[in-house]
């Protein structure tokens, strides 16, 4: 991690030079999964499809497809609906190459650690959010590309535990999305972006950083604003591109 002197101190992480992946990718194979797959290591799924776990709905109490204990990588997966909870890190995780064709309650949880990366693939039809932050530390996704959902990111508003939380999205694609990041400003949370190219609708707005007050479990959040401001949400201009 690089701490960047300006911006209160958001982390920042330097610049690759992989572009987002053009396409979706064929699977190589499918596997239906019965139960969550536990894994720790390293996992590389060769680019096969899994699926069948929960019903595709919004339901928070569906099962993960993957569980990942601290340390692992997950690459080369193609996750399939229904999907139900996605993926879950219990600690620090990288994701490389992985695919959501069709996310259900979220593409991936980031539970239990300080440091987890998405680096490479792709996430699509995700009603609400695609990637749920409720632990302490930093997300940095890059290198990736989402398409027709609610959010890109979401640093959770009113979990148990009221952590400060940063996200540092770099060389990304966004296509007919409503915000590429929600966070608690009122917890020092922050969102810094790079390299970012919105693709689709011109009538369809797409929010850069949205501004929450977090609250505590059992209640709801209540947005207060959007925009960039030197202090939580952290680009400028140049840094957003409309195709």
């Amino acid at each position: 991690m690089v701490v960047d002197s300006s911006g209160g101190g958001a982390p920042t992480t330097p610049p690759t030079s992989t572009p987002p992946p053009a396409g979706w990718p064929t699977p190589t194979s499918s596997q239906k999964v019965d139960a969550t797959i536990a894994v720790s290591g390293t996992f590389d799924g060769g680019l096969k499809r899994y699926y069948g776990i929960g019903d595709g709905g919004q339901s928070e109490s569906q099962d993960p497809m993957f569980e990942l204990a601290a340390g692992t990588t997950l690459r080369n997966v193609i996750i399939g609906a229904p999907a139900g909870d996605g993926v879950h890190c219990e600690g620090n995780c990288t994701l490389i190459n992985v695919w959501w064709e069709d996310v259900g309650e979220d593409a991936a949880t980031f539970r239990g650690g300080t440091t987890y990366t998405v680096d490479g693939g792709g996430a699509r039809s995700a009603s609400d959010k695609v990637f749920q932050h409720n632990g302490a530390g930093t997300v940095y996704i890059k290198n990736f590309r989402v398409e027709n959902a609610g959010k890109l990111y979401r640093a959770c508003g009113n979990c148990s535990t009221s952590y400060q939380r940063h996200v540092v999205i770099d060389n990304v694609v966004v296509r007919n999305t409503d915000a590429i990041a929600g966070i608690n400003t009122n917890w020092g949370d922050t969102a810094r972006f790079s390299r970012i190219t919105i693709v689709g609708d011109p009538d369809r707005e797409t929010s850069i950083c949205v501004k929450y007050k977090g609250v505590p479990k059992g209640s709801e959040p209540t947005e207060i604003g959007e925009g960039a401001d030197g202090v939580n949400c952290l680009y400028s201009p140049s840094d957003i591109t409309y195709q």
